[in-house]
């Protein structure tokens, strides 16, 4: 007898409807499964027959039983299709007594003892349900939060083998879960770090304003102890909230990733990656044997913290141009190509020097001048040219914390963030891709930073004085629009340009000395 149901096969952020049909025969006792499976989903006749005899499935009869998973050149990978070829093959050997099986789709990875798994990529695999018009979708308990936030389809929590076959049969009523994503995107989760708590660094935070203003990237260059990596957790505070569109965009990343926080949790705040020094090429860009989202992926529409940037391999760094410069990242392997989103906001920090103390003025710099310009130029200028705000960041005396008043706090910060991104909205509606003033596009800079005579003067000196390429021009143009719509100005004036332009001195021709 056949039987068949629907699952999903994840490519990349998206998934693609897979067709599972299993075909039985009484004969020598048998288990094929063909349709491009990898080893994990092979070794699932050997999950699903031992979790049908401990949930009371158990046969007298032996049968020849097929599993076909189509189409069937697309790769199929992990346990996910455990519980529908569990479910199909009941249906094959007349011990599930349904004609409603081909209505649903089912997910999940059995346990020897029966009990329904969590697993990856839930979200985009019940999206793709939705989308071939399935009336409902089984899904493991665990995994039913992220999986309710899709409209439009029944999404029903299954704990057991057990449970999935007596709802099938009509033994048993499961009530569909519904999450309202708007309600849940709105909730307040604001950070637990405040810009309040930082006293003095007003020009750092001044920076970091204007960086989140127009998501630009930034970083910070100081001596051990100054201040970068408080300063750098402090950035979500001021962060606007996600849409909807973006919770879901960001939820369906970390849902292939099989990273989110907690089990089954949906993403409603702006991510904040910060991989640690060590990590190498392919765990930032993404891809593996098998591939997966790397950290600039995990950072989409949020934060990619790099702390010790100098120390990170040239080689994991030099990948970052392109996603920083197209928003995306496409990784081609021999098992699969794939496209992952990565339109994030960089933040960096890093010592001045090897030994980090040089240009402060309570340490002695211990490093010759070669040294130095052999530290700061581990960042390559192509990847500087990328850094829209270059900034120094002084350790405050101790003195001076004991007679400071407690910083702006960042609900403060943000309502002026919220101001000039609300600008930018107007500005680029109905631009494809274009949300802030570091996406504008360079054909569009001169409609879009209108200057003044005195501040194009401003900028043509800089670029001779600094010999800054063409890239860094737009990206000084760029920062000096977010600078005028965070001081509510039609036109780009000499005082936006001067600071736009003095967040590029690591570009000086002089070996990047920031503090020569």
């Amino acid at each position: 007898m056949l039987a068949r149901c629907y699952s999903g096969a994840v490519n990349g952020v998206d998934a693609l409807p897979v067709e599972i049909e299993v075909y039985s025969a009484r004969g020598s006792s048998s288990f094929a499964i063909v349709g491009l499976p990898d080893a994990a989903v092979r070794e699932a006749k050997d999950r699903v027959v031992t979790a049908l005899k401990n949930s009371g499935y158990k046969s007298r009869d032996e049968f020849a039983v097929t599993v076909n998973l189509a189409p069937a050149d697309v790769r199929k990978e992990g346990p996910i299709y455990d519980l529908p070829i569990a479910m199909c093959l009941l249906k094959a050997t007349k011990r599930l007594q349904t004609e409603r099986l081909e209505d649903y789709a089912l997910v999940g990875e059995l346990s020897l003892s029966g009990m329904v798994r969590r697993v990856k990529g839930i979200l985009p695999i019940v999206m793709a349900m939705r989308r071939i018009g399935k009336k409902a979708v089984l899904v493991p308990a665990e995994n039913v939060e992220e999986a309710s936030v899709v409209s439009g389809i029944d999404v029903l929590p299954v704990s057991t083998l057990k449970e999935a076959a007596m709802f099938l049969n009509g033994e048993m009523e499961i009530e569909p879960r519904y999450t309202d994503l708007a309600a849940l995107v709105a909730r307040d989760r604001s950070s637990g770090d405040d810009f309040g708590d930082v006293k003095g660094q007003r020009a750092v935070k001044r920076a970091l304003e204007v960086a989140v203003a127009g998501g630009h990237n930034v970083l910070m260059i100081g001596s051990p102890g100054s201040g970068k990596t408080m300063l750098a957790r402090r950035i979500p505070s001021i962060l606007p909230p996600m849409s909807v569109e973006e919770a879901l965009e960001v939820s369906r990343i970390h849902s292939v990733a099989g990273r989110e926080k907690g089990a089954g949790t949906f993403v409603t705040t702006r991510p904040f990656r910060a991989p640690h020094h060590t990590v190498s090429s392919i765990g930032l860009l993404g891809g593996g044997a098998h591939p997966v989202p790397g950290e600039v992926s995990l950072a989409h529409r949020g934060i990619l913290f790099l702390d010790e940037f100098a120390e990170f391999p040239r080689q994991a760094l030099e990948v970052l141009r392109q996603p920083l410069e197209d928003g995306h990242v496409g990784v081609s392997r021999a098992a699969a190509a794939c496209d992952y989103p990565s339109r994030f906001m960089l933040v960096a920090a890093m010592n001045p020097c090897p030994c980090g103390y040089y240009g402060d003025q309570t340490h002695e710099c211990r490093c010759t001048q070669s040294q130095i310009l052999k530290y700061q130029r581990r960042v390559s200028g192509p990847l500087l040219d990328r850094i829209d705000i270059q900034v120094g960041v002084s350790a405050v005396p101790v003195a001076d914390l004991e007679r400071l008043s407690p910083g702006e706090p960042s609900e403060a910060i943000r309502a002026r963030v919220m101001r000039a991104r609300s600008v930018q909205a107007a500005r680029y509606a109905g631009m494809d891709g274009v949300y802030t003033n570091a996406d504008a596009r360079s054909r569009d800079l001169k409609d879009i930073c209108r200057l003044t005579e005195s501040a194009a003067a401003q900028i043509r000196r800089a670029i001779d004085d600094l010999g800054l390429s063409a890239r860094a021009y737009d990206r000084i143009l760029r920062v000096s629009r977010t600078i005028a719509d965070l001081d509510g100005k039609e036109a780009v004036d000499a005082d936006c340009a001067m600071e736009a332009v003095s967040y590029r001195q690591m570009d000086a021709d002089e070996g990047h000395s920031f503090w020569a």
